[in-house]
């Protein structure tokens, strides 16, 4: 039987407080290595299986780097998004369309409308160019066509394309891969552990090479192409590389190493950074000062006719 992450083998991350009587709760995991890659504090099963989901594009961006498709500053970054769909993201899918010399009709992705909401408004149909994951397929087009390689399968899990990915997937975590599945976008994702994750974002926050180092850089310098508010503003206060992903994961990572890793198990996003905040902050991996004001910056209001009546905070 895979290990899954479990409600028995999980701990109470968060709560949220509503005049002073506790109504929600977020239970997980949770785990904070060094630079070394060594555990400073483990909460909740982190050897157990998880989906990274998006969370592993920062390692799809190194394979497709090593794959010869040596993107740069916005493209770069966003081989690894998860946009929101503005009229910017699009134009920059789109750049890395016309490197390949395709049109959107070449993206596998599914169609969807754009995160943000005036671009939604203005959209008059959802469309795979304003899929969030429409970035990373366009890359994943670039590398199939600067070698050679099939078009028209590159989702398939034995196609080159994957095949180089994985290999990359497991080298940055430090795990066999045992299972994998498909992720919302159609592409392979591969299950690892909370601490494998955390010991590849580690790896790619403090630019263990060329190609790393690179994805780093660019990430701090154009957050904006990444993914949602809460991950731009860790990005920008702190200069951490950070990434969220669907169904509760995030992972966020220091200069010098430190990173942390959150899953939520009930898929939830409004725990996932005030928890890997708090986390960081205890291990001396982030200022008091300025953790609690990104903390308070990213962390979702209690409210209760439009004034605040309680908080969400980290419990571990």
């Amino acid at each position: 039987m895979i290990g899954e992450l479990r409600p028995a083998t999980a701990v109470e991350l968060a709560v949220v407080e509503r005049s002073g009587l506790r109504e929600s709760s977020h239970i997980g995991a949770a785990v904070v290595l060094d630079g070394d890659g060594e555990t400073r504090a483990e909460h909740g099963d982190a050897g157990a299986l998880i989906y990274p989901r998006s969370t592993m594009k920062l390692f799809q961006a190194v394979a497709l780097r090593r794959l010869g498709v040596h993107l740069e500053g916005e493209e770069l970054v966003m081989s690894a998004a998860s946009h929101i769909g503005t009229p910017d993201h699009v134009r920059v899918v789109r750049s890395i369309l016309s490197r390949a010399r395709l049109t959107e009709d070449a993206l596998q992705c599914p169609v969807d409308w754009p995160m943000d909401a005036a671009a939604r408004h203005e959209a008059d149909a959802p469309s795979r160019v304003t899929m969030g994951c429409s970035g990373k397929h366009a890359a994943f087009l670039l590398a199939c066509v600067h070698n050679g390689w099939p078009v028209d399968t590159y989702l398939h899990p034995d196609h080159p394309l994957q095949k180089a990915i994985r290999e990359t997937v497991e080298e940055f975590v430090g795990e066999r891969i045992v299972h994998s599945g498909i992720d919302g976008c159609g592409a392979p994702v591969h299950a690892m552990s909370l601490r494998a994750l955390a010991r590849g974002a580690s790896r790619v926050a403090r630019g263990i090479d060329d190609d790393a180092a690179r994805l780093a850089d660019a990430i701090r310098r154009h957050p904006w192409v990444l993914d949602n508010r809460v991950v731009r503003t860790v990005i920008t206060e702190t200069g951490m590389v950070a990434k969220s992903g669907a169904e509760g994961v995030f992972v966020a990572g220091e200069k010098d190493g430190t990173a942390v890793a959150v899953r939520v198990l009930d898929g939830s996003q409004r725990a996932l950074a005030p928890v890997a905040l708090s986390l960081l902050m205890q291990h001396g991996a982030l200022g008091l000062e300025l953790g609690e004001r990104v903390t308070a910056a990213v962390t979702e209001p209690v409210l209760g006719a439009g004034l605040p009546v309680g908080s969400l905070y980290a419990v571990v």
